[in-house]
């Protein structure tokens, strides 16, 4: 029987998988939803079980094919790792490891050294080749510095602090508040119910105020940049000039790094999905 191997990235903001044959051909590749198992297990196992199903249909093989490393957002928390024992899609084999996992294998193409996920939210591993130190992802609660949803949450209670007059009002933070219609119980209510996802949705505003000099919108994005240098340290330390930056703010956040930071780091030579699909062939 032909054997394939399916990678996932599962995260805060969406779901990546990537198919493969053996001989390490990308077969397909498909999106889908949210998927941090911790945050929302029934809708991330749902999401997860989905997207699979949409593999072996659209890629035409049995699901008893398919060969699954899947790094998901959440992952890390025992009790969740206790919970995902029991998850048994249909499939070949199947081995759950987190995002920032697959993230580190990838980044690395195989080889030991360590990375810093920036996106929904954050965190840090470091691999020797065959063990992997893990750092952060505690969630939007207690983790996740240097993140897009806690950055997010920065700039909405910066564009509070404005709106009531407590700082200065800036063009960012006007356009923040006019998301609620300039309304602070419209923002409450908001923030009672909002994903980390929603909490991120602002981000992109942000960067765009940073670059156009308006002062909040720099203060915010040097916030961020102060957060990531602190939280990469203990990584450094680990595996010195081996630190690949990734997720979605990596880019973005670049320039305003530290000098010594940004001299320290490495390009990734792959992504989350290369990662995971590396782990499933050693599997």
């Amino acid at each position: 029987m032909t054997i394939y191997y399916l990678g996932i990235d599962g995260g805060g903001t969406r779901c990546r998988a990537r198919l493969a044959d053996a001989q390490g051909t990308t077969l397909l590749q498909i999106e889908g939803g949210p998927a941090n198992v911790f945050a929302a297990w029934d809708a991330a196992i749902g999401e997860l079980n989905r997207l699979i199903a949409r593999v072996a249909s659209e890629a035409q093989i049995a699901a008893a094919q398919i060969h699954i490393v899947a790094g998901l957002a959440g992952a890390n928390v025992p009790s969740v790792q206790q919970r995902l024992t029991r998850w048994q899609p249909e499939c070949a084999s199947l081995r759950v490891v987190t995002d920032v996992e697959i993230a580190c294998v990838g980044a690395h193409g195989g080889a030991p050294g360590a990375v810093f996920i920036v996106g929904t939210g954050s965190q840090g591993a470091c691999w020797d080749g065959d063990t992997f130190t893990l750092l952060g992802g505690w969630g939007f609660a207690l983790s996740d510095s240097g993140s897009g949803a806690i950055l997010g949450r920065h700039a909405l209670r910066l564009a509070l602090l404005a709106h009531e007059g407590v700082l200065a009002a800036s063009p960012l933070t006007q356009r923040l508040m006019s998301r609620f219609a300039c309304d602070a119980e419209t923002l409450l209510l908001w923030s009672q119910r909002a994903t980390t996802a929603e909490w991120g949705s602002v981000v992109p505003e942000v960067f765009a105020a940073a670059r156009q000099g308006d002062l909040h919108g720099l203060a915010l994005v040097q916030q961020t940049a102060e957060e990531i240098a602190l939280m990469v340290q203990p990584l450094l330390a680990r595996q010195p000039g081996k630190l690949a930056l990734m997720g979605g703010l990596a880019q973005p956040i670049a320039p305003y790094l530290p000098e010594r930071l940004q001299q320290a780091l490495t390009p990734p030579q792959g992504d989350a999905l290369s990662g995971a699909l590396t782990l499933a062939r050693r599997t």
